[in-house]
């Protein structure tokens, strides 16, 4: 039998020494890490950039299939993503998370180490946080902290008219993942049948373990790209580029056979009979960069290949528009994943 420590055997400074023994500090601005009443980072002239996330156990995860180790990593990535959106490169988070009693020690353990896994890949640093028992479930709150060269972050406001319309890795995924999870989740509690993901592991990864793209950020550095406008997709393409030209003031035009699907996926949501560019444009949490840049950096931009140009930014008052595969013109509206209606 898998042994169970009950957490309430440590106390609570127990229990944040236990979890937090084996922090290995990655950044030279984390000048005092976890232990004493508050962290101290110095960025040495450069600027912050901060970041927070809830994530409500019922709300935005379900642990009937969720593992515990995603979860933590997954917990720090949608973080770092929102700082990457800033055109920053993220360098310490905090960590708070309330729990009920039916989580073990163990159950904790294997959750710091999905945590401690995103800050090994992404050479962040935990410098604190909070514990708390919860009445019901599990909450988990992380702060991202990043820093960025002096007024090189980049808005959502920025985008002019003209700009390309661009997007980083492939959409839709994590929503075909989730349909197929609640789709195994639902007939197991109707059934007791052992779940079928029918081979798709591609999509339930990019649910399950989401990665940042750090990639693109560091591209942009190196080929001295600074975008005008950009945003992290956890919401929908739809939502997502509807922020940027609300915040703008612009219109766009976006064509739906420029959009980036996997192919595997792709034909998964046909089996599903589902539109893949619906999921696209709907259902969040793929967490690529959604960003716009001037005409004169195409060049810079078609060279790399996790970058798609989808569309271009047009006056407001021309509208936000999608031009379908069939060249019919339709008005874009958000429909984005709302985690206050669930």
């Amino acid at each position: 039998m898998d042994q169970r420590t009950e957490i309430a055997s440590l106390g609570e400074f127990g229990l944040i020494e236990h979890l937090t023994k084996n922090i290995e500090i990655n950044n030279a601005s984390t000048l005092l890490g976890v232990g004493d009443d508050a962290a101290v980072i110095d960025h040495f002239g450069r600027q912050t950039v901060l970041s927070t996330d809830l994530l409500i156990e019922g709300i935005h995860f379900d642990l009937s299939y969720t593992p515990l180790k995603h979860l933590g990593y997954k917990s720090v990535v949608v973080n770092l993503s929102d700082i990457y959106a800033m055109n920053a490169v993220p360098t310490q988070i905090l960590l708070s998370i309330g729990f009920s009693n039916r989580y073990s020690l163990e159950a904790l353990d294997e959750f710091y180490a999905g945590v401690y896994a995103a800050c090994e890949t992404y050479k962040v640093d935990l410098i604190g946080g909070d514990t708390s028992s919860s009445q019901k479930g599990f909450i988990i709150s992380v702060t991202a902290i990043g820093e960025v060269a002096p007024d090189s972050f980049v808005k959502r406001s920025g985008a002019q008219e003209n700009d390309l319309i661009c997007v980083s890795g492939e959409l839709g995924s994590a929503f075909l993942g989730l349909t197929l999870l609640e789709r195994e989740k639902k007939i197991f509690e109707e059934t007791g049948s052992q779940p079928d993901l029918e081979g798709q592991a591609h999509i339930v990864r990019r649910l399950l373990k989401p990665e940042a793209r750090k990639d693109i950020i560091e591209y942009f550095t190196e080929a001295e790209i600074l975008p005008s406008s950009m945003i992290d997709l956890s919401d929908g393409l739809s939502s997502d580029l509807l922020h940027i030209c609300n915040q703008s003031k612009m219109g766009c035009v976006l064509y739906e056979d420029k959009i980036p699907f996997n192919e595997e996926a792709k034909e998964f949501a046909y089996k599903l009979q589902l539109d893949p560019t619906a999921c696209a444009l709907s259902g969040g949490e793929d967490y690529e960069l959604l960003f716009t840049v001037a005409q004169a950096d195409y060049d810079k931009i078609k060279v790399n290949p996790s970058i798609s140009i989808i569309g271009y930014i047009a006056p407001e008052s021309e509208g936000k528009h999608l031009i379908t595969r069939g060249g019919n013109k339709h008005k874009l509206i958000a429909q984005g994943w709302n985690h206050l209606n669930k």
